[in-house]
């Protein structure tokens, strides 16, 4: 097997748990040399302002004071120099047992006091140099009950401290300022520890606990220690009770009289007048039976106990032990003659040797603990013996149980209390890692789980079932003959000290600073990549629109434009993170641990470490020339999860989450792209949660893009470079992607899927929605956007290259088009030089010329258009109806220039719409007609005709009508006189509609509907429609001249000459060509009732409206139609015509001329409609006149009428002569 080497070292210091040991101070002297070197044990310590106590088994305090390491070493930590040894004074007599040392040391930083309990005797002292100042107190069990709500270093100096300590079995509060005084006395003998809360107080007996209203000196009690000891059950669950004293001062020497004598204590009026339940609840648990999942009773969900004093929920124990602990002996009793054990060691209070052995195997003396972890809440420890499982019960300040239990898997030696629990906000955290719960147990595990001697840690403050963690300092191994003879650990302190200490942990400070990644084979340069199938036109463009950026630039004001790097700017830079680097690693702890001759601070892991040493557990190893494992995904995604929604605000608190974010979804993401090209399968899970993962951090895009090989190329590092977490630098230099060589088809997107081209897509979407945003965090934003925007177009083309079909849109088509159809300072694209390279590479012309459009490049988007029109590479098919497009850009630009080169070009392609451009009322180039006609018969011949018309027939333009009839006859002309085919199928026409039977079409319809597929045909319709309209400047043309050139044809061109005949009021001449020359007889009908001005028009049938003629005109040319319908040579046809003629219209014919010239051969039946018609008129009209006769007298009588009474009105009147 091939030699298998680690690429990639973890970090030693990096630990997933929740806390770490840092070292404080190691081979500390504690013997001098007259002592025994291995039976002097540190029993406590306390720190505070640099300042380290340590107190030895030979009753010995040793002084040390912590010099800082010099700031330009990071790595370095204080070193403790040795200001004295002391021995504190003590009685010798004072204990009934053996002499334990320094038992506790109780620091007071707000009154700058130390009090120091040696082998049973108080001295205090003062801070920090331990000078004495009171009166010692013999005879004194422990001392501590400093109240944690108001006794903080911060608080007023003037109130002092209150502290209890036990004295001749009583409970005595005493103040301490700069004077010590006797508060009051609480008869509560055999006390072992206590707690304090403001007035209420947690204490603990060898067998029992109880809470104390020390205002009120009352006390309720709580539940034993042990569930097996008998003795402690005599008062519990009972009620509560006033335990007051009248004891006088122990302490009455004052050391200064400056002070007023202080009162008591603050007083609280709230006390206890109720039985507690706490005895039924901690009842069962002696015979509570083990669960073979010790797990499964870390939380036991109790509820608190009725007040009305029903029983709370049993804890049920069984007294039978598991096996391999061995079955516990019969009870017994407890001799009450028997002298308590050493005061214990807990947080806060006594710190003691170990308790003493029982008086019967049947029940274990178990140390007790008591620590607060809230203002309105204590912990306290129970169990059944020093090898069992031990139970944590929460009770409020009423005396309740007031959340679920804790398990530990043996009963704890030491306790700690650390955090202030979830319900406080992450802002009160200076370090950034939430306000999270732990409980500290110090205890010796079994040898089936590895034995050793450390520190359990469990969450406190989850209501959900936490993991429990385990840091082992003294290791199984270890294990040294004791005074039986048998093999034992050394003992582990555990305690939380007065003061912080500062501990710096380089490590976070080397994840968290920015460092400078180098991507090696990216494109670094800001020209366009160069692409073989670039159009020089192209690349004209683009020089163009850099000029005219670099002349904006230029002009932009001085305040806006971007400094030039000075020298050295990346040394100072990385001086500057490694400055800030420091200060992310210093935290703070009061938590130390101990063990022989060393002292470590127990540190809250920082939440980066933890997060971070979880997701290098997650990643492969690499190994020498292959990727040795791939990434445990579901680990990473459990990080993530495990900081969805969490907010810090504080601190290193946003820096860390932000990294942790970058550094999984670059694992994420990294690893998604190597099983895509490795042909692995990926589930939609795993894309869906890496897109995810991609959105919901704000690393630089440039980084995610360089693990594509595709993208790669696109990114610009730009002379300020990409930055990057320090952490996340690692994973790209170590990426397998960057190491390894991959296929052939990597560069061109092939091999890679999709679907993670879908999420690249939609990622960078994202970051383009943050242009303009102070929000972003990349060290050279310029160059970070013109990256997304090539990256984006590459990636929208690439997908888009997929076929569905010519012309049709593919689902990303409109993705692409909006990217490119914004301007830049509209949210457009940045990188406008690479833009063009890549369309032009991927044959996408179109949208290069959307592209165009955006920067008002109008120039370029008829080029571009231009190109695709003539036939150059266009891939997808999408411009549609090319020409049409142009013609609609040529109207609503301004440039003139441009609409005179590709108007024309247009019109020279299609005439139609080229002439558009220049005919379009709604263009914003107006070009004077004569320069149009001049640009048109230049570059596009074709299209003067077209445009002419237009002219004509839609601006009524008359100076350009005998242009245009020109125009056409020069072409009818020219085919007539060149071909005889023309001439043969002109005269064709006319016999072919001569031998229509009647009804028939006129000869407008007939040669319309039968039209060849000719120009010079077309151009002898549009002749016709031209020359037969009676109105309008189409109607001014010079008819001589016409006439003059048609005569050689007027054979060929009867419909002409009809026309022109007309114009000339040559009306008999014209009939007679419509009678007998086409045979065209309703046109003859309409010439009539037209009168002759217009027989070729658009309107169809046979009959128009009366258009203005007079009467008698029309009467004239229908005697003139008469006469020539008569002489039809088609007897059939004459007498048909005639009849039809006569009949519709014989309103207009004298009857008596009509018989005069019809034949006298013919019937009168032939005939009979035109008579029976008029002679309806004739009676008509008599009878019109006598109505009219008849209606002229009645009113001739009316007015007569009116007359005579008018005048009756009147009256007669007289007239004088003068």
């Amino acid at each position: 097997m091939a030699s298998v080497s680690r690429k990639r070292k973890r970090s030693s210091g990096t630990e997933a748990g929740p806390y770490v040991l840092q070292s404080l101070a190691d081979d500390l002297p504690l013997a001098t040399e007259s002592d025994d070197t291995s039976e002097v044990e540190i029993t406590c310590v306390e720190f505070w302002e640099d300042n380290l106590y340590v107190g030895t088994s030979a009753a010995e305090i040793l002084h040390f004071v912590l010099i800082p390491p010099e700031p330009s070493d990071s790595s370095s930590r204080p070193s403790p120099i040795l200001a004295f040894r002391y021995r504190p004074p003590f009685t010798l007599s004072s204990l009934p047992h053996a002499q334990p040392g320094i038992q506790q040391i109780l620091l007071l930083p707000k009154v700058n006091k130390a009090c120091v309990l040696c082998n049973g005797t108080l001295t205090f002292y003062s801070l920090p140099e331990l000078s004495p100042v009171f009166a010692r107190v013999a005879n004194c069990s422990w001392v501590g009950g400093a109240d944690l709500d108001t006794d903080g270093e911060n608080g007023a100096r003037d109130d002092g401290v209150v502290i209890m300590i036990l004295v001749k079995n009583k409970i005595r509060l005493v103040r301490v300022t700069e004077e010590v005084r006797v508060v009051k006395d609480i008869g509560f003998p055999s006390s072992t520890l206590s707690i304090r809360r403001s007035n209420f107080a947690c204490v603990a007996t060898a067998h029992a606990y109880a809470l104390l209203d020390v205002n009120q000196s009352r006390k309720i009690p709580l539940f034993p220690i042990s569930s097996l000891d008998d003795n402690a059950g005599v008062a519990v669950g009972g009620e509560a009770e006033d335990i007051s004293s009248t004891s006088g001062p122990a302490i009455s020497r004052r050391v200064s009289s400056a002070h007023p004598s202080q009162g008591g204590a603050r007083i609280d009026d709230r006390g206890h007048g109720r039985s507690t339940s706490l005895g039924t609840f901690v009842g069962g648990l002696g015979r509570q039976q083990e669960s073979p999942n010790p797990s499964s009773r870390l939380r036991s969900g109790l509820e608190t106990p009725d007040r009305g004093g029903a029983s709370s929920p049993a804890l049920a124990v069984s007294p039978e032990r598991p096996t391999e602990r061995g079955t516990s002996p019969a009870k017994g009793t407890i001799s009450p003659d028997k002298p308590l054990p050493p005061p214990p060691a807990v947080e806060g209070g006594a710190e003691a040797s170990k308790p003493g052995k029982t008086t019967t195997p049947q029940a274990v003396l178990l140390e007790p603990h008591i620590v607060s972890p809230t203002p309105t809440e204590f912990l306290l420890t129970t169990g059944t013996g020093l090898s069992d499982p031990g139970v944590g019960i929460f009770v409020n300040l009423d005396g309740d149980v007031s959340r679920g239990t804790l398990e530990f898997e043996k009963y704890p030696e030491r306790l700690v209390i650390d955090g202030q629990g979830l319900q406080t906000s992450s802002e009160s955290d200076p370090h950034g890692d939430g306000g999270e719960g732990y409980v500290l147990a110090v205890m010796e595990r079994d040898m089936k789980l590895g034995g050793g001697r450390g520190i359990e840690i469990q969450r406190w403050d989850s209501e959900n079932e936490s993991q429990k963690e385990w840091v082992e300092i003294i290791p199984a191994s270890a294990r040294t003959e004791g005074v039986t003879g048998q093999p034992v650990l050394k003992k582990l302190g555990l305690r939380k000290v007065a003061g912080h200490g500062e501990i710096s942990i380089a490590e976070v400070g080397d994840k968290l600073r920015l460092v400078r990644l180098r991507l090696g084979g990216a494109s670094g340069g800001d020209s366009p990549v160069s692409v073989d199938s670039s159009d020089s036109r192209t690349k004209a463009s683009v020089e163009r629109v850099t000029r005219e950026m670099e002349l904006f630039e230029s002009r932009t004001l001085e305040s806006d434009k971007e400094e030039p790097l000075e020298k050295g700017w990346e040394a100072a830079k990385n001086k500057q993170e490694e400055e800030i680097s420091r200060r992310f690693g210093k935290l703070q702890s009061r938590i130390v641990t101990w063990s022989g001759n060393r002292i470590w601070w127990v540190v809250r892991n920082p939440l980066v470490i933890r997060l971070d040493s979880r997701l290098e557990v997650a990643r492969p190893v690499e190994m020498e020339g292959r990727n040795g494992s791939q990434l445990d995904r579901s680990q990473v995604i459990t990080v993530l999860n495990s900081i969805r929604g969490l907010e810090l605000r504080t601190g290193t608190g946003p820096l860390s989450l932000s990294y942790i974010r970058e550094k999984a979804g670059l694992l994420l993401f990294t690893s998604l792209v190597a099983a895509s090209y490795a042909g692995t399968a990926i589930t939609q899970v795993d894309k869906r949660v890496t897109e995810d993962a991609l959105l919901d951090n704000s690393i630089d895009p440039r980084v995610v893009l360089a693990a594509i090989p595709m993208l790669r190329e696109e990114v610009l590092e730009g002379p300020r470079g990409i930055w990057v977490f320090g952490g996340v630098k690692e994973i790209y230099e170590h990426s397998s992607l960057n190491i390894h060589a991959v296929r052939d088809n990597i560069q061109s997107g092939e091999g890679l899927d999709p679907e993670i081209l879908g999420i690249v897509k939609r990622y960078l979407i994202a970051w383009r929605r943050k242009k303009g945003y102070g929000s972003v965090s990349v060290e050279d934003e310029k160059e970070a956007f013109r990256t997304v925007d090539a990256a984006l177009l590459r990636v929208l083309l690439v997908l888009d290259k997929n076929p569905v079909g010519q012309g049709l849109a593919s689902p990303v088509r409109a993705e692409l088009y909006d990217l490119v159809d914004k301007s830049a300072d509209k949210g457009g694209i940045d990188c406008f030089d690479r833009a063009v390279a890549l369309l032009e590479g991927f044959g996408r012309l179109y949208v290069l010329s959307r592209l165009y459009q955006s920067r008002k490049l109008f120039k370029d988007v008829l080029g571009t258009w231009k190109r695709i029109i003539e036939g150059e590479r266009n891939d997808r098919g999408e411009f549609v109806d090319g020409e049409t497009e142009v013609r609609k850009y040529l109207v609503r630009i301004k440039d003139t220039a441009l609409v005179k080169e590709y108007g024309a070009w247009l019109a020279r392609r299609n005439p139609g719409l080229g002439v558009q451009v220049f005919a379009d009322d709604k263009s914003r180039v107006k070009l004077e007609p004569a320069q149009v006609v001049e640009i048109l018969k230049e570059k596009a011949p074709d299209a003067v005709k077209e445009y002419l018309e237009y002219l004509v027939f839609g601006k009524d333009n008359a100076q350009y009508a005998n242009d245009l009839i020109t125009f056409y006859l020069d072409t009818v002309l020219t085919k007539l006189s060149t071909s005889e085919a023309a001439r043969d199928h002109m005269f064709q026409t006319y016999e072919t509609y001569r031998a229509l039977k009647s009804p028939k079409p006129t000869y407008q319809q007939f040669i319309t509907e039968n039209a060849i597929a000719e120009e010079w045909w077309r151009n002898r319709l549009r002749l016709l429609q031209l020359l037969g309209r009676t109105h309008g400047a189409a109607s001014a043309y010079d008819v001589s001249a016409i006439l003059r050139r048609l005569s050689p044809y007027e054979n060929q061109l009867v419909p002409e000459m009809i026309i022109l005949d007309g114009r000339q009021g040559r009306h008999e001449q014209a009939l007679r060509l419509l009678t007998h020359g086409l045979g065209d007889y309703d046109t003859a009908i309409n010439y009539c009732l037209l009168g002759g001005t217009s027989i070729f028009h658009p309107s169809t049938g046979t009959f128009t409206k009366e258009a203005g003629i007079a009467r008698e005109d029309q009467a004239a040319l229908f005697g003139y139609l008469l006469t020539e319908f008569l002489s039809i040579d088609d007897v059939s046809v004459r007498v048909e015509q005639t009849g039809g003629l006569l009949e519709r219209f014989g309103g207009w014919f004298d009857v008596g001329y009509v018989l005069s010239v019809i034949p006298d051969s013919w019937s009168i039946e032939l005939l009979s409609g035109f008579i029976v018609s008029a002679l309806r008129r004739l009676v008509r009209e008599k009878s019109e006149t006598m109505v009219a006769k008849a209606l002229s007298g009645a009113e001739n009588l009316r007015i007569n009428a009116d007359f005579v009474s008018r005048c009756d009105e009147v009256g007669p009147s007289m007239e004088l002569p003068d």
